[in-house]
């Protein structure tokens, strides 16, 4: 079967500008829309209503409203996540795995997706649940075998991820669907990045605290394999959709996480998801 094929031509945006930067997915009123975060200051940003979805043609409506006002969701809802393991190679090491050969990849489940300042709820079958702050990229269409030379056309842009793993259960069963894809797993935000081009992808700070306090710090040029492998590898297996994420990996320093911690993952150009972790029930 030949690749699928993908449209590059830019969406038609209003106010003269090729494209918004942030993309963010917000309800108010009831109401769930995209919008283009406009503004430098975190007090005084607003939200640019989009016409239709990001992934097809849209404009902006010019209607407007404070960031403040509204409750942002996750910025995409993915039909599939795919996450790369241990390709940081010091975060392989420190939980004693070998640094794979090739690109380590799972799943977590759509239903594992939550939105910045949603809760992450404690899972009751684990006793040791741990932080991974992670780059995400989001997918813009839909593409399948993408040579690499063709992997910026199909990013729309990068997100910030945790990709909350029940340690426990990943350590005693052989499978990671449950250690790594239960419900509040995956936290996403708190927009969409979409004005990084893919070298400046490829070196970015990663961050996440918890409670204030640093506990993992790198760049993602520190991965063992860069966005533009990690889009090969999976693409040559499956079909990737428009809002799809792909988790990039974690840098060294995971840790525990404890019921009333607040983690927040900030990445360099894109900004910071902050959950609370809550018991579930």
């Amino acid at each position: 079967m030949a690749p699928i094929t993908w449209d590059v031509s830019t969406p038609v945006l209003s106010e003269g500008r090729k494209h918004p930067v942030r993309i963010a997915r917000f309800s108010i009123d009831g109401n769930v829309a995209f919008g283009a975060v406009e503004g430098d200051k975190q007090d005084e940003l607003v939200l640019d209503i989009i016409k239709g979805i990001p992934f097809a043609d849209y404009e902006l409506s010019g209607t407007k409203v404070p960031l403040s006002k509204v409750r942002l969701l996750p910025p995409v809802l993915p039909n599939k996540v795919v996450a790369f393991g241990r390709n940081y190679a010091d975060h392989a090491r420190e939980l004693g795995n070998e640094v794979p050969e090739a690109p380590f990849a799972f799943f977590k489940p759509s239903t594992s997706v939550i939105g910045p300042g949603d809760d992450i709820q404690y899972p009751p079958f684990s006793e040791e649940l741990h932080h991974e702050a992670e780059l995400a990229v989001v997918i813009g269409r839909m593409c399948r075998e993408v040579p690499r030379e063709r992997v910026k056309d199909v990013i729309f842009g990068y997100t910030c991820a945790n990709d909350v793993t029940a340690r426990d259960v990943q350590k005693r069963e052989k499978q990671w669907a449950r250690a790594k894809g239960f419900d509040t797993s995956c936290p996403l935000g708190p927009w969409v990045e979409t004005d990084l081009d893919l070298a400046r992808a490829n070196d970015l700070t990663v961050q996440l605290t918890v409670n204030g306090e640093q506990r993992q710090l790198g760049r993602t040029s520190e991965m063992v394999h860069p966005i533009e492998d990690l889009i090969v590898n999976i693409s040559e297996a499956m079909t990737l959709l428009p809002g799809d994420v792909v988790l990039t990996g974690t840098p060294a320093g995971v840790g525990p996480l404890n019921v009333g911690d607040e983690v927040a993952v900030t990445i360099e150009g894109i900004g910071t998801l902050t959950n609370k972790v809550v018991k579930r029930g």
